[in-house]
């Protein structure tokens, strides 16, 4: 059978459970906790969404730390009702919006000693037990009107947890802010036009930064089939929203065309909001993620007293899925880490959006970057040929912002297997301080977190 994956993206087929597992190195004492990741796993390659880059059924990839040692590793399909169903289980209970009951792909994130596997576009999350168990899809007992969001900011003081959800049938966007123990406390409906895509946003003290970009429902090509419907539209206005977390009001202000995935931080600086985003010229042209151009690591000012942003380029490389420090999320900060990317262009072929038909093996490069902020300066941490490298994950372990640890997984060609790579943050090119292998691949896919016990 003619497979649309190549080996990063390819699906495992079963879940693993091993325990005590192998170390190089020394794993750090004060990490006790899990290392848990997301990412679509189809449960086919006959399925109609094997072949697209952002669909595919949740799989969480999770890896086990305490004193010293790696405990277990478990990876373990999100059931919502069709997987249950497809692997002989019962449904798990738990609510539905919109008829979307959805697999949770996008992210894994902690909240009140619970574990949340997460979604956009409608869905809501599926909570999950301790061992990557599915508990049920949740709607933080009926505090929910719709779905959540595959993003989520925690603010480090307050301990709000701040999410921006987007559904293809609202004539809004939704702030939702939730309670250190997951009880929603806050809901602000926000009017927009032509139902915009919102995959991330921003956090400062002051502000809830939206992003309303020329990425919006495409009724045409949801007429020609296609499984994700969203476009670029010339005809919507780039603008950014600063809504005042005090009292719920929006100030709008143009922002330079363009296309953001992702965010790494935001910070009020006077009479200037800064943001700090990986950018693309544009998304979804044609419905497609090859036609926009490459990533770039991009810092907005905006001016608010005259409503200008001003755009600066941080770093020119192809990178992606930037993270930080987020004891300092929506504070001034210093340092920030991504993955290199090659431009999408190489990444995904001809076809519909998304498509994997040409996929290419090093679409996530082999090389982690560290940004010193501060300086406008850069290293770069390669991990071999073959690599894949995933997500970088901050983990503190003192005061100072760099003080900590940076995790991902990364592929293992020669074992044919992954790693769980844990790198100094401060000493970044230095050899790992300690590489948990793993029993099984890790295929390529999207967010996780370190939950700490």
């Amino acid at each position: 059978m003619n497979t649309p994956f190549k080996d990063g993206f390819a699906p495992v087929s079963e879940e693993i459970t091993a325990f005590d597992l192998d170390v190089t190195g020394r794993i750090p004492a004060e990490l006790n906790g899990r290392y848990l990741r997301n990412g679509p796993n189809p449960l086919s390659l006959d399925d109609p969404s094997a072949g697209h880059l952002f669909f595919g059924e949740g799989m969480v990839h999770g890896v086990r730390l305490r004193d010293g040692r790696a405990e277990w590793y478990r990876n373990r399909w999100v059931r919502s009702a069709r997987v249950a169903g497809r692997l002989g289980e019962d449904p798990r209970p738990g609510p539905v919006h919109a008829g979307l009951d959805f697999s949770a792909n996008t992210h894994v994130i902690g909240l009140g000693g619970r574990t949340f596997a997460t979604v956009e576009a409608g869905a809501l999350p599926y909570e999950l037990g301790y061992e990557l168990d599915t508990i049920g899809a949740c709607d933080f007992g009926g505090g929910l009107p719709g779905g959540f969001a595959a993003h989520t900011h925690l603010d480090p003081v307050t301990g709000e947890l701040h999410a921006l959800a987007y559904f293809f049938g609202w004539d809004h966007h939704q702030h939702l802010v939730l309670d250190p123990k997951g009880v929603v406390q806050r809901v602000t409906d926000i009017p927009v036009a032509d139902q915009p895509m919102v995959h991330d946003f921003a956090l400062t003290e002051r502000f809830v930064v939206i992003y309303d970009l020329p990425v919006t429902f495409s009724l045409a090509h949801a007429e020609r089939g296609d499984r994700l419907p969203y476009a670029w539209n010339d005809d919507h206005p780039a603008r950014i929203g600063l809504m005042s977390r005090e009292s719920g009001d929006v100030r709008w202000v143009d922002a330079p065309p363009c296309w953001v995935f992702h965010t790494l931080n935001a910070y009020d600086d006077g009479d200037e909001v800064v943001v700090d985003v990986v950018s693309y010229p544009k998304g979804f042209v044609d419905a497609r993620l090859d036609l926009g151009g490459p990533p770039a690591l991009d810092r907005w000012r905006i001016d608010l007293t005259t409503g200008r942003v001003g755009q600066a380029r941080l770093d020119d490389r192809p990178q992606e899925f930037p993270r930080m420090d987020e004891r300092r999320t929506g504070r001034p900060y210093r340092y920030g880490y991504t993955a290199v990317t090659r431009e999408l262009v190489d990444v995904v072929g001809g076809g519909v959006a998304g498509e994997l038909e040409d996929l290419a093996d090093d679409a996530f490069g082999n090389t982690l970057i560290k940004h010193d902020l501060r300086r406008g300066t850069q290293e770069s941490r390669e991990l071999g040929r073959g690599a894949y490298v995933g997500e970088p994950v901050f983990v503190g372990a003192g005061e100072a912002e760099d003080d900590g640890y940076v995790l991902s997984f990364v592929n293992n060609p020669a074992r044919g297997a992954a790693d769980l790579v844990i790198l100094s943050a401060q000493d970044f090119t230095g050899e790992p301080v300690a590489t948990v292998h793993l029993p099984a691949r890790v295929p390529l896919g999207f967010h996780g977190s370190w939950i700490a016990d």
